[in-house]
């Protein structure tokens, strides 16, 4: 059997652009049959490692943060950039800016069990066109258990200072590398990919990745 190629997606939760990277990744892997032979890992950032726990205000968040007004040039661009890659945003239900500590513990805590995937995804939609306010403990349980975890455990998990730790950790290990920017891909631990590419630039970085795997040709001989 071939060894699945391994990708590490470093991306944050209140990051639209990461959205619609996921989007644009798991389109191509699709288009170019690659979906079952990928080995997805999901690496945790935060672009706003200050946001309050409480988060703030969305408008009075990108008014401070790209000057007053920007907020529907922004989402303007957004929607265009993700209608081809069948991403929606509710614009109207995203009202505030999270914190998103504990939902990327809550991603940590799935990937144990092999479904960081799927709690990536159900985040995504919970905030992105749900309005829900993921950085609340309380909805993050409600996604936990409607993703078929026991409600406890996922209480635990959110509770848990060394999974906290660990998120930090990896967090840090991110900028470190010269992480500055979500989302930041990288393919089988050799090729980097920064910000969400097209699923024509993903055809061709498959090509390269899988050719570079490939054991050499046998010698005549040999």
């Amino acid at each position: 059997m071939q060894e699945k190629l391994p990708i590490a997606i470093v991306s944050d939760l209140a990051c639209p652009w990461c959205f619609i990277g996921k989007a644009r990744l798991e389109t191509a892997l699709a288009r170019n049959g690659l979906t079952e032979r990928v080995a997805i890992t999901w690496l945790p950032y935060e672009l706003n490692p200050d946001m309050p726990a409480e988060g703030m205000d969305r408008t009075q968040y990108l008014d401070a943060k790209f000057g007053p007004g920007k907020r529907r040039e922004i989402e303007l661009r957004l929607s265009e950039a993700a209608l081809e890659s069948g991403v929606t945003f509710n614009w109207a239900g995203v009202t505030k800016s999270v914190n998103t500590r504990m939902a990327h513990m809550l991603v940590a805590a799935a990937s144990t069990v092999q479904r960081g995937g799927d709690m990536k995804a159900a985040l995504f939609k919970a905030y992105w066109q749900d309005g829900r306010d993921i950085g609340d403990v309380e909805t993050l349980v409600q996604i936990a258990v409607e993703q078929g975890f026991d409600e406890q455990a996922a209480r635990d998990e959110l509770a848990n200072n060394e999974l906290r730790e660990t998120v930090v950790a990896l967090e840090a290990h991110a900028q470190e590398v010269g992480v500055t920017g979500v989302p930041f891909f990288i393919v089988d631990g050799k090729l980097a990919v920064s910000g969400a590419q097209t699923p024509d630039v993903w055809a061709q970085v498959f090509a390269q990745a899988l050719a570079q795997q490939a054991p050499p040709p046998e010698m005549p001989g040999f």
